[in-house]
C-alpha cells in the first residue's frame, strides 16, 4: 500500500480544513516546499498537492507551488483542485504534476474529461470521489451533486481510468477513522481499480486496517501534521 502525504494550500501555505470548512483553517507551515522535502527526506515517494484556493474557485491558483516542489524534489506528484479547463490542465502538467485529480469535473463535465483522457491518456489522471451523505461533492466540497461514488467509478474505469481516491467528508480532518466499510463496498463493487482511501486515518493501526483490506494507497493529512502519526512510523508501509 503506497503511503501519500497530502499537502493543502491556501494563499500559498501548507493548511488543513476540518470536514472541508473553509471557516475551519489551521496553518501548520508557510513553505510547502520544506514540508514536501521533509516527506521525501523520510522516504516518501508520493505527494497528494491541494489548490483549495483553485477549488473553491473553479480554477487553478496555487501552481507555483506545484512548480516549486516538482522542481526541488523527486516525488511523484497529484495535483488537485480547480482543474475545469484544458488551460488549467496544461498549466498543471507543465508544472510537473505526474497526475492530475479531477472531482468537480469528473460529475459535471463528462464530455470534456472525456477527451483529455483520449489526448494525455487515463494513466495521467486519478479521479476523486469525495462523499457526503453517499453522494459526492463538488467545487471544493461546497455543493452535493447526485452522483454515487459507485456510479462515478464505474464511469471512468470503463474509460481507463485505473486510479480513484475516495474520501468521507464526514470523516475528513477529525482523526476519528477512515470509513472502512465504503472503502470495501466500493472495492467489492470494482476489484480492478486501484482505491486509494482518504478521510480520518489517525493511527498506524487504521494503515494496517486498510492495507489488510486491499486499499492500493493512503492519504495522509492532519495525523502527520498534529504528530498523530510519525514519519518513522510510516517506514514499515513502504
Amino acid at each position: 500500500m503506497t503511503i501519500i502525504p497530502a499537502i493543502d494550500i491556501i494563499d500559498g501555505k501548507c493548511v488543513r480544513l476540518t470536514k472541508g470548512d473553509y471557516t475551519q483553517m489551521k496553518v501548520y507551515n508557510e513553505n510547502p516546499l520544506e514540508v514536501a522535502q521533509t516527506f521525501e527526506g523520510a522516504g516518501i515517494k508520493r505527494l497528494h498537492l491541494v489548490d483549495l484556493d483553485g477549488a473553491r474557485e473553479g480554477r487553478v491558483k496555487n501552481w507555483k507551488v506545484l512548480e516549486r516542489i516538482a522542481g526541488h524534489t523527486n516525488l511523484t506528484t497529484d495535483f488537485s483542485g480547480g482543474i475545469s479547463t484544458t488551460e488549467n490542465l496544461s498549466i498543471t502538467f507543465n508544472s510537473g504534476a505526474a497526475y492530475a485529480t479531477i472531482g468537480s469535473m469528473a460529475v459535471t463535465d463528462e464530455q470534456i474529461l472525456s477527451e483529455w483522457l483520449l489526448a494525455f491518456g487515463p494513466d495521467r489522471f486519478i479521479i476523486a470521489a469525495d462523499v457526503r451523505d453517499g453522494k459526492v461533492a463538488t467545487r471544493g466540497w461546497t455543493k452535493t451533486s447526485g452522483v454515487t461514488a459507485t456510479e462515478l467509478f464505474e464511469r471512468y474505469k470503463r474509460k481507463g481510468v485505473r486510479q480513484f481516491f475516495c474520501t468521507d467528508i464526514s470523516k475528513d480532518g477529525l482523526l476519528t477513522g477512515p470509513a472502512f466499510d465504503l472503502y470495501r463496498k466500493l472495492m467489492n463493487e470494482h476489484p480492478s481499480v486501484d482505491l486509494i482511501a482518504s478521510g480520518g486515518i489517525a493511527e498506524t493501526e487504521h494503515l494496517r486496517k486498510l492495507r489488510e483490506d486491499g486499499c492500493a494507497g493512503a492519504i495522509i493529512g492532519k495525523a502527520i501534521y498534529e504528530n498523530k502519526i510519525t514519519l518513522k512510523e510510516l517506514e514499515q508501509f513502504a
